[in-house]
């Protein structure tokens, strides 16, 4: 046979794609085999280039190397020569794993032997445009012309798809006549289409990654299209990369049986910190996923490191899944499963898959560790050791439990099982070895019977062993499918960096506004719903997506615009006295919730002789362009009906105006209209405000190039700023924790938990437009 590279272009692949061939081990030795069949079939030294394209083809997405001869005889021998006919006959063999191929029915499925001549094609395309004639003359060039093909293809499943395009075109043409200038213009946008109750639209618009989201589809759409072409239950064997075992088809049959062919997927994280921005996209997609198609979603928590375990964490993670909208159909633990997982460990050892190792974690850190000098050690001894590992006979460290695995990342025999002299949040000190993520994980979603174990894109490492794992057990093997995580720029997510931020003072607590927790955003204000629907516009996507802060403080505007009601507050008071209005005289003015909906609601505030405007509200020298109060320039004041012109302006010792004496008329009444009308309080309450802007002044600022002093030497000196003598109008006085408003003028604010019946405290949740200089 020739040099591999000669050969490969033979059978008409390009150099460039010859050589990339050359590379990957695996399709270059089942090409060579293909091909050398294909030979032996024909009788002949040479294979064609269509015979070679197909086999090319077939060898690069076949999954089960046991079907290459059968494939590569059906290629030969022209009984499958087109590419729709393969594409058919792969995802037979992959539908159909065990032995014997039913023959006949393969054929008649992959279209061997059928023949569609160019008369075919011909009438069958003349039947599909006499159909669609009327609409064809009405429309013309802006007509769905892959409606014809699909009807046209409907009836000719094995015709070529060129011919059938072709012959479209030129009937088209036909009827039609040459395109005009009026079938070149754009067609006028359709009508949007409005989302059922309670499901978040998708606008049209570019994500950070450069990918499209359309108008009209909304999460829930996305995730019951199965957007990352996710299996059906039960068909786990279609998955790619997905391992077929004897057992395979018995126990998804058993699964089946069991779930009723329910979707079932887990959120599982570890509760040893509070969850962030990224895990709300983790809680939409797995919940979300079972919802949107009738299924059902466990909160699991994998607490298999007792050291890092507490109470708090468990609980705030309940919190905020209950907080985004989702119900958990039943909250378990991997702890649950501790029993069942020491004794699947047993079963791995005797069955030679696992061994007992001496090798400190030292040894083991690096990308190549040296392999384990007790690798092959006797299952019989092996077990001894685990069993003395469960008794705690040896000192942390001394030994671990490991698995005869290399996984995608190169990493070797990583370890199933370590020992640690640590009570157990759940277990106390029954146990003095925990199994570590890469065994449990996957045996949990077995035994849970996980349908679509949904990870983010860094477990992609670990779907081999996960794969491995199951089948070397023989238990149910469910499939991992990892998906993009969501990154926002401007912060930090990392627990151990957060607990930093903490020790160093920097911020309060894991619930500090300026944080991108859950916890933190809630109580910073944002709504939940605003967290759900940044997550649908970031959409169902492999790729990583890392955003923009302002793109998530879009989402909260748009929900706290229809239902923040609405009151006012002034940050820097200025005392107003108003000289034509009598000592004592109190009037009520009724102020709308929501003014773009009067039948939403109000509240009353009072108005009085004295009132407080914000000092920037007042100027004494005119400037060109400023539209508020000034000696020469009245204002009206909101929902009031009033206009005031300054009187007097009073200062302290220092020069500085601390109240304006002022007259009064009404609207009606003034001689020209305002240009500009001001919010104020009368007989207010005082509070306390937080401002709060971004945490970090870099956008990465855990990327040495962009901070080489590394995060804790990124912090905004600028991030809080504390009012402790603002005043807010007394409807917001019975107010309860995390209630939003929006001070009219000001902001969108928070009431914090540190409240208390005499002194409110807000948090600026978000301003009321973006900054254009936070870029």
């Amino acid at each position: 046979m020739a040099d591999p590279l000669t050969l490969f272009t033979s059978i008409g692949l390009s150099e460039q794609k010859a050589k990339e061939t050359l590379k990957n081990d695996a399709l270059c030795s089942a090409l060579k085999d293909a091909i050398a069949q294909a030979q032996r079939v024909l009788g002949v030294a040479g294979v064609d280039k269509a015979t070679g394209t197909l086999l090319y083809t077939m060898a690069s997405r076949l999954r089960d190397p046991k079907r290459l001869g059968f494939l590569t005889d059906h290629i030969a021998q022209r009984k499958i020569c087109t590419e729709l006919q393969l594409a058919a006959a792969l995802e037979f063999v992959k539908s159909h794993p065990q032995d014997p191929i039913n023959q006949q029915e393969f054929e008649s499925l992959c279209g061997v032997g059928v023949v569609i001549t160019p008369e075919q094609i011909e009438d069958k395309v003349e039947k599909v445009i006499k159909k669609h004639k009327d609409q064809l003359l009405q429309e013309r060039y802006r007509f769905n012309m892959g409606l014809l093909m699909g009807e046209a293809r409907g009836g000719l499943m094995w015709a070529d798809g060129k011919m059938i395009k072709n012959e479209v075109d030129m009937q088209v043409l036909h009827l039609l006549g040459p395109k005009t200038e009026a079938d070149l213009e754009k067609k006028p946008k359709a009508q949007k289409a409005k989302a059922p109750d309670g499901e978040v639209k998708v606008k049209e618009e570019l994500t950070m990654n450069g990918e499209l989201k359309i108008e009209g589809r909304t999460l829930m759409d996305e995730l019951r299209g199965v957007a990352l072409n996710f299996h059906k239950p039960g068909e786990n064997y279609k998955t790619e990369g997905y391992v077929v075992t004897p057992k395979t088809m018995d126990l998804l049959k058993q699964h089946l049986e069991f779930t009723g062919g329910q979707i079932r997927t887990r959120f599982p994280p570890e509760p040893n910190g509070i969850l962030h921005i990224g895990h709300a996209k983790a809680i939409n997609f797995n919940f979300g996923y079972a919802k949107a198609n009738d299924g059902i979603c466990y909160l699991r928590y994998d607490d298999t490191n007792p050291e890092k375990e507490e109470e708090k964490y468990f609980t705030a993670i309940k919190d905020m899944v209950e907080w985004l909208g989702y119900k958990p159909y039943e909250i378990t633990h991997a702890s649950d499963n501790f029993q069942r997982l020491y004794d699947l460990a047993v079963d791995l050892i005797r069955r030679g898959h696992a061994y007992v190792c001496h090798q400190r974690g030292e040894e083991l850190k690096g990308h190549n560790p040296p392999p384990s000098p007790w690798r092959e050690r006797p299952a019989e001894e092996s077990l001894v050791l685990f069993d003395r590992m469960r008794r705690g006979l040896f000192a942390e460290g001394e030994a671990t439990l490991r698995m005869k695995i290399v996984m995608e990342d190169g990493k070797m025999d990583p370890v199933a099982y370590r020992i640690k002299y640590t009570a157990h949040h759940r277990t106390g000190d029954a146990w003095c070895i925990y199994p570590t993520y890469d065994y449990t994980h996957c045996l949990c979603d077995s035994i849970e019977n996980i349908t679509h174990s949904l990870c983010t894109k860094e477990f992609q490492a670990r779907r081999s062993s996960y794969f491995w794992l199951c089948n070397a057990l023989d238990v149910y093997c469910p499939v991992q499918w990892e998906y993009g995580r969501l990154n926002l720029t401007y912060t930090v997510v990392s627990k151990r960096k957060i607990i930093k931020l903490v020790e160093e003072g920097t911020v309060r607590d894991w619930d500090d506004p300026r944080l991108f927790t859950l916890t933190a955003l809630r109580r910073r204000g944002f709504p939940s719903e605003a967290i759900n629907n940044f997550c649908a516009k970031v959409g169902v996507t492999v790729a990583q997506a890392t955003m923009e802060p302002h793109m998530l403080e879009s989402c909260v505007r748009d929900v706290l615009n229809d239902h923040a009601p609405r009151a006012m507050a002034v940050l820097e008071p200025l005392k107003v006295t108003i000289t034509n209005l009598p000592e004592g005289i109190r009037n009520d003015v009724r102020v709308p919730d929501f003014p773009a909906n009067e039948f939403m609601g109000s509240h009353v505030v009072p108005f009085t002789r004295t009132i407080f405007i914000e000092q920037s509200d007042f100027r004494e020298v005119m400037e060109k362009g400023y539209k508020r109060l000034t000696p020469d320039q009245p204002v009206g004041l909101r929902h009031a009906g009033y206009v005031i012109s300054v009187q007097k302006v009073i200062k302290d010792a220092q020069g500085r105006v601390v109240e304006l004496e002022v007259h009064c008329c009404s609207s009606h009444e003034a001689a020209e209209k305002p240009k500009a009308f001001i919010h104020w309080v009368s007989e207010p309450q005082k509070c306390e405000i937080r401002l709060y802007e971004r945490l970090f002044l870099h956008k990465n600022p855990e990327d040495p190039s962009e901070v080489p002093g590394g995060f804790l030497s990124d912090i905004n000196p600028n991030s809080l700023q504390v009012i402790d003598s603002a005043l807010v109008d007394i409807s917001v006085s019975k107010a309860k924790v995390f209630d939003k408003f929006q001070f009219e003028r000001v902001g969108y604010f928070a009431l914090d938990p540190d409240s208390t019946a005499d002194k409110l405290v807000f948090n600026r949740t978000v301003t009321l437009k973006e900054d254009p200089g936070k870029m």
